[in-house]
């Protein structure tokens, strides 16, 4: 359709310089998820396939003050943690139950203790002695490389560290005494892949 000015002349569009833009490197492997949002995809993944039934554990809350700015809508103002949380997630795999913690380091050469706590270690150590299988999924952004280690080995490093040894596990440690998990599409992290090979 050509388009004319009031005064007769027929409207032609200058043509348009393309904008050059720097060439920018990119990565669709992760785009911006956190190592929790993929374990709950992949446990969603999991349970719609009936492979697996894991959640992620609420966090203990307790409310103590309320704002009703409108009636509609409601605001915490303040509110405490009822009580020191255990680990992330857990669940049933083929009748055993699972419980694991999920951490994430920015750090391309150790993973910080940290991290984590006594009474994370301790509830592992309590799971493991039930029967059950207790683990920590560990992921080097820097690399986007995520490992599985087991409760066990996790407090190994931890009494090294509370004899006076390092306060981190070297990256060659966790690839030396953990298992990779490799990273695809559904599901995005197979932990329950690499769970087979020790159950």
């Amino acid at each position: 359709m050509a388009f004319h000015y009031p005064n007769g002349r027929r409207f032609v569009q200058a043509a348009q310089k393309p904008i050059a833009r720097p060439l920018k490197q990119m990565s669709y492997s992760n785009r911006g998820k956190t190592l929790e949002d993929d374990l709950n995809d992949s446990n969603e993944y999991y349970l719609a396939n009936g492979i697996a039934v894991i959640h992620k554990k609420p966090v203990p809350i307790q409310i103590v003050d309320v704002h009703y700015p409108q009636r509609s809508a409601a605001v915490i103002k303040e509110a405490y943690f009822k009580q020191a949380s255990t680990t992330d997630y857990n669940g049933v795999y083929k009748g055993r139950y699972i419980d694991f913690e999920a951490k994430e380091t920015k750090s391309p050469t150790s993973f910080p203790l940290k991290n984590f706590h006594e009474h994370q270690i301790e509830h592992m150590n309590h799971v493991v002695n039930q029967a059950g299988i207790a683990f920590v999924i560990m992921r080097f952004t820097a690399v986007e490389e995520t490992y599985l280690m087991k409760s066990g080995t996790l407090a190994y490093y931890w009494e090294r560290m509370l004899s006076g040894g390092r306060k981190s596990i070297t990256k060659d440690e966790v690839k030396e005494s953990s298992l990779k998990v490799p990273l695809g599409f559904q599901p995005r992290i197979d932990y329950i892949k690499v769970i087979d090979t020790f159950i």
